[in-house]
């Protein structure tokens, strides 16, 4: 059988390529992580990433990355499901203003953010005068700062796959006496469950190292509003190297954490969705 040639090189040259640039783009900025944590002492390094206040950082970022994360599933999933199954005029305009925190400098929705959730902002001056609520410079501003810049991971890991699912699988359900709460639930949701684990990891990972957006409105009081990056930015500028890197390896280590249990969970959810498990 004639072997029929592929419009791209060889296995050997795709292969070397892909290496070649993986290495340069990724492999190569994390391994001077461990190059430079390694000019400390095992017990100096564990003395650097388990200081009080670095704990603290970790658990500013993880706890308000985790909480904007959980709300942006149920936002993107809502947002997703109108875009899919609605058509209305400005739907384009939505659909693309939802990849807005993609292309805006973070930096500027920080300062954009700040500005409308201080008490003297046009959402802050509300809410703080009728329930008392200060939203910037406090945990609940950094949970919105990431709440806008992780939503468009959700909605677009979601969107393609509801785009996919046939509605005569509803209709079924429909006639065959389901409600609307029941065909979602056994019908919907089941094919878009995997979705959501991955847009809500992504958005979560995106989130745990955030910095531009929320270091404007976080107000980075240590052990209240002071986040990990930050801690990383300031060993940097007192030229502390080792600790900053030292701190950076902690935070790599908890990503490719939660991108391996997300790796896990995606499989078994898609084999049981697929009746293989």
């Amino acid at each position: 059988m004639k072997k029929r040639k592929s419009v791209i090189p060889g296995f050997g040259i795709s292969l070397g390529i892909t290496i070649t640039i993986l290495s340069i783009v990724v492999l190569i900025p994390l391994c001077s992580l461990v190059v430079f944590s390694a000019k400390l002492s095992f017990s100096e390094f564990v003395y650097t990433v388990t200081r009080p206040r670095v704990l603290s950082g970790y658990f500013v970022s993880i706890s308000t990355a985790f909480i904007a994360s959980l709300i942006n599933v149920v936002m993107g999933l809502i947002l997703a499901f109108v875009l899919v199954r609605y058509d209305f005029k400005g739907k384009k305009f939505i659909d693309g203003i939802i990849e807005l925190p993609f292309a805006l400098p973070t930096a500027v929705a920080g300062i954009s953010l700040t500005h409308l959730t201080t008490t003297n902002g046009w959402v802050g001056s509300i809410l703080y005068k009728l329930f008392g609520v200060k939203i910037a410079y406090t945990r609940i501003g950094i949970t919105i700062a990431l709440i806008f810049i992780g939503i468009p991971f959700v909605v677009r890991s979601v969107q393609p796959v509801l785009e996919k699912i046939d509605i005569q699988y509803e209709e079924a359900a429909f006639i065959l006496g389901a409600n609307s709460r029941t065909t979602f639930f056994k019908v919907i949701f089941p094919e878009i469950l995997p979705a959501i684990i991955s847009g809500f990891t992504l958005a979560f990972a995106r989130s745990i190292g955030e910095y531009g957006s929320v270091v404007f409105i976080a107000g980075n009081t240590p052990y209240e509003t002071e986040i990990a990056p930050l801690l990383i930015m300031s060993e940097l500028q007192e030229y502390d190297y080792s600790a900053a890197t030292s701190i950076a390896l902690v935070m790599l280590a908890i990503a490719v954490v939660i991108l391996s249990v997300n790796a896990i969970v995606q499989s078994i959810v898609s084999r049981r969705v697929n009746g293989l498990a």
